[in-house]
C-alpha cells in the first residue's frame, strides 16, 4: 500500500514563478554576483563590469558539471558553432546581378561585427538613436534576437531597448507593415535586421526583402547583418549555391543607405578568423574608416591577405553547395529525431544552423528553458535557454514573463556524431521526465566560481 508520505514525495511542483525554481534562482544569483561590487572587493574607479552573454552563463554552468572542450563524452548543442572539417565535395580547407554598382570605395574591412556595431552607433545622432531603440530591434530591433546586439549597443548609455516580440504566427518574420508604421509614428532613422536570423532560422527573402531594402528610399538607414546568408536549404536542387543578400535589390548604392555586414568566420566555418567587411554608400564607408581609426584599428593585414584565395568565385560556389547539402542533411536528421521524441519543431529552420524549440508541450518543470538546460547538463549536453535571447531579461520582475521562457536553442552545427550524442541525452532526459518527473528541477550543482 502506498503511504501518504510516498505519495507526497512524488508530487511534481507546478512552477509558476522564478522564486519557485531552483534553475531560475541560480541565474538570479549569477546576475546579482556580477552586479554586487562587494563580492569581488573594491571597484576600480571609473570602470564598470560588463554583462555576460547567455552562452557564457551556459558554459560556466556546464563546467560546474565537469564539461571541458576536449571531452568527447559531452555534446555542445548550445554555442554549437559549425563543424570545421572538410565536407563531402567541398574544396580543401585553408591552413549578384548589380555587382557593377559596387567599387572599392563602397567596402571597408573590420575585425568583427561587434566592433562594427559600435562604430555605427558612434556615428548616429543621439536623439534618433534613442527613438529607434524605443522600439526594440537594433535601432529598431525585435526579440528573440542575437543578444550581442544588446550587449554591444548598451555600451552607449543613451540607448534604452524596449523589446517587441516577433510572433510565431508570422513564422518569426519581421512584420514590414508594422515596421513602416513605427518608422512614421516614431520617426525612426535606423533599422537593424539580422537576415537570416541567428536563432529562429528564419529569413526575409524575395519581395519582402526587396520591400525592406526599399525602406531606405524613405530616408531610413537599413543595416543588414548577413553573416549567415550561405546557410540556405532550398527545396529545388537548382537553387543550391545561392546566398541571401539585399544587395540584389539595391539600384544605386550611393543614393540609398543600405549597409551590408558580412564576415569570413561563419561562412567558411573558420572560428577565430576575425575578418568582416561592410558594403555601403561611399560616404558611410568614409565615416566608418574614420571612426575605425580610434575604435578598431583595422582588420589584420595577414588575415586579409590569407582570405583572398577563399574569394575565388568557383571556390565560393563549391563551398556554398557542399555546405548547404551537408547542413541540410544534419538539420533534417535532428528535426526527425526530435519529432520522434515528441518535440516537433513548430517552425523548422529554413536557414542558419539553429533550431528554436518550443517546450510548452511538456509539463512542469521541464517546460521552461532554464530547467530543461540544467537537467540536460546532468546528461552531459549543453543547450541555450531561450530567455537569453530576450533583450535584458534580467531586468524583468519575473523571469517567467519572458516571451522566450519556454524555448531552448539547439544547434545542428557540430558533427553528426556529436549531434547524436546530444540527441541521445535528450532521449534519456525525456525518459526521466516520463518515469520520475518529481526528481526533476532540483539538486543542481552550484558553479564553484559563483558559490
Amino acid at each position: 500500500m502506498t503511504s501518504l508520505f510516498d505519495f507526497g514525495s512524488k508530487v511534481v511542483k507546478d512552477i509558476k514563478h522564478e522564486t519557485d525554481s531552483e534553475a531560475h534562482q541560480f541565474l538570479r544569483k549569477y546576475i546579482d554576483d556580477r552586479q554586487d561590487v562587494n563580492e569581488s572587493g573594491p571597484t576600480i574607479p571609473g570602470i564598470l563590469h560588463p554583462g555576460g552573454t547567455g552562452v557564457t552563463y551556459c558554459t560556466d554552468r556546464a563546467m560546474a558539471k565537469g564539461y571541458s572542450y576536449d571531452d568527447d563524452q559531452w555534446a555542445n548543442l548550445g554555442q554549437g558553432g559549425p563543424e570545421v572539417g572538410p565536407l563531402p565535395d567541398g574544396p580543401p580547407r585553408p591552413q549578384n546581378d548589380r555587382s557593377e554598382n559596387y567599387t572599392m570605395r563602397n567596402i571597408d574591412k573590420i575585425n568583427n561585427r561587434n566592433i562594427l556595431m559600435r562604430m555605427f552607433v558612434s556615428l548616429l545622432e543621439e536623439e534618433r538613436v534613442w527613438q529607434g531603440w524605443q522600439l526594440s530591434s537594433g535601432m529598431y530591433t525585435v526579440i528573440p534576437e542575437y543578444t550581442t546586439y544588446s550587449e554591444v549597443l548598451s555600451v552607449f548609455k543613451g540607448l534604452i531597448p524596449i523589446p517587441t516580440a516577433l510572433d510565431a504566427r508570422d513564422r518569426y518574420r519581421l512584420n514590414l507593415a508594422l515596421l513602416k508604421r513605427e518608422i512614421e509614428n516614431l520617426n525612426l532613422s535606423v533599422v537593424i535586421a539580422s537576415n537570416p536570423r541567428n536563432l529562429t532560422g528564419q529569413c526575409i527573402s524575395g519581395d519582402e526583402l526587396r520591400d525592406l531594402v526599399h525602406l531606405a528610399r524613405e530616408k531610413t538607414t537599413v543595416i543588414l547583418d548577413e553573416f549567415y546568408n550561405w546557410y540556405q536549404y532550398p527545396d529545388d536542387p537548382k537553387e543550391l549555391g545561392t546566398s541571401l543578400s539585399g544587395a540584389r535589390y539595391v539600384e544605386d548604392v550611393n543614393e540609398v543607405c543600405i549597409i551590408h555586414v558580412i564576415g569570413i568566420s561563419a561562412k567558411y566555418r573558420l572560428p577565430g578568423w576575425r575578418v568582416c567587411w561592410v558594403v555601403a554608400p561611399k560616404n558611410v564607408i568614409s565615416a566608418i574608416s574614420q571612426s575605425g581609426s580610434f575604435l578598431d584599428g583595422g582588420a589584420s593585414h595577414v588575415l586579409q591577405k590569407a582570405a583572398i584565395p577563399l574569394l575565388d568565385y568557383e571556390r565560393v560556389q563549391q563551398d556554398k553547395i557542399s555546405l548547404q547539402i551537408a547542413f541540410r542533411i544534419k538539420r533534417d536528421h535532428v528535426l526527425d529525431r526530435l519529432e520522434k521524441m515528441g518535440l516537433k519543431a513548430s517552425i523548422p529552420p529554413v536557414a542558419t544552423f539553429y533550431i528554436w524549440l518550443d517546450l510548452k508541450g511538456l509539463n512542469s518543470p521541464l517546460n521552461n528553458g532554464l530547467t530543461f538546460f540544467e537537467e540536460l547538463l546532468k546528461e552531459k549536453t549543453i543547450c541555450v535557454p531561450g530567455i537569453f535571447f530576450d533583450i535584458n531579461p534580467s531586468h524583468r520582475r519575473n523571469l517567467f514573463h519572458s516571451p522566450c521562457h519556454h524555448f531552448v536553442r539547439l544547434s545542428f552545427g557540430p558533427k553528426l556524431s556529436e549531434l547524436d550524442r546530444g540527441l541521445d541525452a535528450i532521449e534519456r532526459l525525456l525518459k526521466k521526465y516520463r518515469e520520475t518527473p518529481h526528481l526533476l528541477g532540483i539538486d543542481f550543482q552550484p558553479s564553484p566560481m559563483r558559490n
